[in-house]
């Protein structure tokens, strides 16, 4: 018996597709939630000043007896956090909406999203390495950091020393906040072994260690961060060695500001209008109006090393 066949499209053979959107790989973003100064109440205006008051010197010479105090004059300083806009915007069409296999608006929104965080996430970073306090490891200049000056346990021993001689506080418990890349972690695994390292959670200190997301190890009196987000200084050392720049931080180093009126803490993600005559163009994007800046630059200590397995 013969068969009508039902349509002249052979379909037999042509190519099938998974209908869901897998995105870039990822990382966490760690450098924003260090910003931990936020105003509390500001008037608008393009930037937002927090004022630092300096303390009184010591005052160890005896009293006379028949005489007045003479009164010493209080000082202050400011830190200022200028706000700018900020914002990244996709504009779907019709037709890619309507003949794409995937969900096109959907997809859109996720890769927004990300972007914004990843966004702000970068420009906190970026404050932070901007600090004046800065260790090479082995070397006086990043431009001299040879392939085999790595990470070393003795360095971070001497920042931390030098961040609890200047009083800063730590972060977690009594313990400073550190992000060293993964690169940078398999030196320092390596020169002090397993033995070296403690569990977050058998520290002491009495805070919740699962508001600090990535937090991977405690060792030398530093919460450690590791993340691929530390950024790398390409060809910055000697002969073409990759630098990277670690940073071990406390409280209060970063200030974060933005504007409650026309933004957030975080971006806003936005639907912009559709204006074309056929309604064929949804665009869709983030906008932020804020800002960082470094708040006690003796809270941040950036550590630059090479790495056995970075590009040398």
């Amino acid at each position: 018996m013969a068969y009508t066949q039902v349509s002249s499209l052979n379909t037999a053979g042509t190519t099938a597709f998974d209908k869901r959107m897998y995105f870039a790989l990822r990382p966490q973003l760690h450098h924003d939630q260090v910003a931990t100064v936020r105003p509390v109440a500001t008037h608008q205006g393009g930037s937002v000043n927090f004022t630092l008051r300096s303390d009184l010197a010591a005052a160890t010479t005896e009293l006379t007896e028949t005489s007045d105090v003479t009164a010493v004059a209080m000082s202050d300083s400011q830190v200022t956090v200028t706000l700018r806009e900020y914002g990244n915007t996709i504009n779907t069409t019709a037709k890619a909406r309507g003949t794409d296999y995937t969900a096109v608006d959907a997809d859109a929104a996720n890769l927004i999203g990300f972007n914004a965080g990843i966004s702000l996430d970068t420009l906190a970073r970026d404050v932070l390495v901007g600090g004046t306090n800065v260790k090479f490891e082995g070397q006086a200049t990043q431009a001299a950091i040879t392939a085999s000056d790595t990470y070393s346990a003795a360095s971070i021993r001497e920042v931390v020393a030098g961040l609890r001689g200047d009083n800063v506080m730590p972060f977690v418990g009594t313990t400073y906040i550190g992000m060293i890349h993964p690169d940078q972690s398999v030196d320092l695994r390596a020169e002090t072994g397993a033995a070296g390292w403690a569990e977050p959670v058998n520290n002491t200190g009495g805070e919740d260690y699962r508001r600090w997301q990535g937090i991977v190890g405690v060792f030398e009196g530093v919460s450690w961060i590791e993340t691929p987000r530390v950024n790398i200084v390409a060809d910055g050392g000697a002969s073409t060695v990759d630098v990277y720049q670690s940073l071990i931080l406390g409280q209060e180093c970063l200030a974060k500001a933005f504007s409650s009126s026309e933004s957030a803490a975080v971006p806003q993600v936005r639907r912009g209008p559709v204006t074309d005559s056929l309604m064929r163009f949804h665009p869709i994007g983030w906008y932020w109006l804020g800002g960082y800046a470094r708040f006690r630059e003796a809270a941040i200590r950036r550590y630059e090393t090479a790495s056995s397995i970075g590009a040398n």
